[in-house]
């Protein structure tokens, strides 16, 4: 297949996750009274977590009790300050292999985005501290000096993975309108799940992120790779490279 987009998760896929979000995660749940299992926080990475937040309280109160609305915003804002505050004071380090794929793909002709769950101001964060931000416009759309030619979170699409908005916003704002010359690459099965819904060429599945291999194999995929490193040889010559 010929290439023309590729479109990366952030967090667990090309941004070094040792459970920051999960941990953060799991605090604000605490604190606002919610009993999740670590089972269910995992199953739910990568989703937009404003949604998650609403999704959690309709499973405990129901969604027509007085206080769902309420009960749902003020976790959400407390998750969204004990994250800003986490990244704020700790350095955010790229997956290995990440800039050498990116700055690859870019010398190739290959445009790339990154999709996240997050909402933009974590989002920026995330790009400030790594270097990525450098070169895109107030669209966040890149250009000769920037590494990657589009950022996207979760405040850009009505509806966050596991559906395939944010895949068809980069397609759009991206100027590619062939699915089969498009791969989706992320580390949890809402990346995998969006890829599926949106009909991209391949759907690659990274397995150094926050899912195994075990908890990703079942969902549908084209090919899980041990690292970035191994997308950079399957798009070199297409191969089977299932792990």
């Amino acid at each position: 297949m010929t290439v023309e987009l590729v479109i990366f998760d952030m967090a667990g896929t090309t941004v070094r996750d040792k459970k920051e979000v999960e941990t953060c995660f799991a605090k604000a749940l605490k604190r606002s009274g919610l009993n999740i299992s670590e089972e269910r926080i995992l199953a739910l990475q990568g989703w937009a977590k404003s949604r998650v937040f609403h999704l959690l309280w309709a499973e405990q109160i129901g969604d027509d009790h007085p206080e769902f609305e309420e009960k749902a915003e003020t976790s959400y804002t407390l998750f969204r300050k004990i994250l800003e505050n986490h990244y704020k004071e700790h350095p955010v380090v790229p997956q290995p292999f990440a800039e050498e794929v990116l700055m690859w793909l870019k010398d190739n002709n290959i445009k790339t985005a990154l999709t996240t769950g997050f909402y933009r101001e974590v989002t920026d964060i995330l790009l400030k501290q790594l270097g990525w931000n450098k070169g895109l416009n107030e669209d966040y759309i890149g250009g000769e000096d920037s590494i990657i030619d589009l950022s996207i979170c979760s405040d850009d699409v009505e509806k966050g993975r596991p559906a395939p908005d944010m895949i068809h916003l980069a397609m759009e704002k991206l100027q590619v309108s062939d699915k089969s010359k498009i791969v989706n690459v992320g580390d949890t099965p809402s990346d995998l799940q969006s890829a599926e819904a949106a009909r991209v060429g391949l759907s690659v599945g990274v397995l150094n992120g926050t899912h195994s291999k075990n908890q990703l194999e079942s969902l549908t995929h084209d090919v899980l790779i041990n690292d970035l490193s191994g997308l950079k040889e399957f798009i070199s010559a297409p191969q089977e490279l299932v792990i």
